[in-house]
């Protein structure tokens, strides 16, 4: 039951026959075919990252005492993890009714009538994405009906249209997707804003289709390694939380590990969030070698049998060369304790910063490997349309979307509910 909770979520490569799985080369046992002397040594060695490390250490000298600064670190973190869960917290279950068996029911009992109570009214998931992605669409719609008031669909109107599209960030390629659609529909016809909202609705949510899928999780491998990278401020460290809370409340064994070594609240944030959500925590002191604490996860995770283990990552810009390396040092050591992984590489984007998200899924994909993707912050810009851009370009992938800070803002991503809410369209 528990697992049928999360095939919405996450699938376990079933779709195959059922002796592919048993024609799977095993996971190499702890030490197995594994010089593990020479493993630990090369995640105890740091690289050029070391400098870093030490540059900020120095920094730390001056600080207040280290007790006081992990209180404060504490405190904040309960804070924020506070505002999530509060932010989740739906309207008062009613009291579960029991499942009878077949051929029983249970006796109606005259009880007195209660005063009203005026019920709490809970968006859809549709009603959320479409209220989070309102900036975008009431920009790109607004725009759409202002070109095409009382206008033949012609030549000029078509390149302006293009222009408007590519402004908002829909990209290239999907500009002349719905450009095309809309010429051979309707050229040298009248045109309302409506037609083409329409028309880019449906072209839109082909550019999205063949990217929507389940994050497959491949259960024969324990622990299923999932990496999360990403630059600062895409949100990785809250979306681990918010995946542990989905996987262990449908009974999954999970650990997370902080290997964010370079951020205190990092550590203690995620710490929270194992505590939540009922996983196992493997963490290590401030400025520790990342690869080195990936390496002791996987062997504790697997030790335990957790069925996924969860690693964290420090936010780095794509440009800063030692820090990129370090995450190339973090997937060479997990390979080597098992070639397939890290299984899954999930990278975080943040919808805000436009553009930018377009070079970041290119480098971090070259570096790390990224399998899939997970945008942040849609609700906190009128950019989303740069998920339809990335999409069309890279094809990766894209395997949850967050509208809020709730936990039930962060959703799997279906491509028409997008396409339509990006276009301010209802729901059919």
């Amino acid at each position: 039951m528990a697992l049928g909770f999360i095939k919405k979520i996450f699938t376990f490569g079933k779709d195959e026959p059922a002796t592919a799985a048993a024609e799977e080369l095993p996971v190499a046992a702890a030490g197995e075919g594994v010089n593990l002397e020479a493993l630990a040594e090369e995640a105890e060695t740091a690289s050029a990252p070391e400098a870093a490390i030490e540059e900020n250490a120095a920094s730390l000298e001056d600080e207040p005492p280290e007790e006081v600064i992990e209180s404060e670190i504490r405190a904040e973190a309960q804070e924020e993890i506070a505002e999530i869960l509060e932010a989740s917290t739906a309207e008062e279950a009613s009291p579960a009714q029991p499942h009878l068996p077949k051929g029983f029911a249970l006796e109606e009992v005259e009880q007195k009538a209660a005063e009203p109570v005026a019920p709490q009214s809970r968006l859809s998931w549709f009603q959320r994405l479409r209220e989070g992605l309102s900036r975008t669409s009431q920009q790109l719609t607004g725009q759409i009906a202002a070109l095409f008031t009382k206008r033949k669909l012609d030549e000029e109107t078509l390149e302006e249209l293009e222009e408007l599209l590519i402004q908002s960030d829909l990209g290239v390629e999907t500009a002349m997707r719905i450009t095309g659609a809309l010429s051979s529909e309707r050229y040298g016809k009248d045109v309302s804003g409506e037609d083409v909202t329409r028309i880019m609705a449906a072209e839109i949510g082909k550019v999205l289709a063949p990217v929507a899928k389940p994050l497959k999780l491949d259960l024969s491998h324990k622990p299923h390694v999932i990496l999360v990278v990403g630059v600062n401020g895409t949100g990785k460290t809250t979306t681990i939380g918010k995946l542990a809370a989905k996987l262990s409340g449908a009974g999954l064994k999970v650990t997370l590990a902080a290997g964010d070594t370079f951020r205190a609240a990092a550590i203690e944030q995620l710490k929270i969030w194992a505590e939540r959500t009922g996983s196992d925590f493997i963490g290590t002191k401030l400025g520790a070698d990342a690869a080195g604490l990936a390496f002791d996860a996987f062997q504790q995770a697997k030790a335990k049998k957790s069925d996924v283990l969860i690693i964290d990552t420090a936010g780095r810009l794509q440009n800063k060369t030692e820090l990129m390396a370090e995450l190339e040092k973090i997937v060479r050591v997990l390979g080597k304790l098992d070639p397939d992984a890290p299984h899954t590489v999930l990278q975080t984007l943040d919808a805000t910063t436009g553009q930018n998200a377009m070079n970041q899924v290119e480098i971090f994909r070259n570096v790390a490997g990224v399998s899939g993707l997970i945008m942040t912050k849609l609700d906190g810009t009128a950019r989303g349309g740069i998920l339809v851009s990335i999409a069309a370009k890279h094809k990766l992938p894209v395997y949850f979307i967050g509208v809020g800070e709730g936990i039930d803002d962060l959703e799997p991503f279906e491509a028409d509910d997008f396409a339509r809410a990006i276009a301010g369209i209802a729901q059919s």
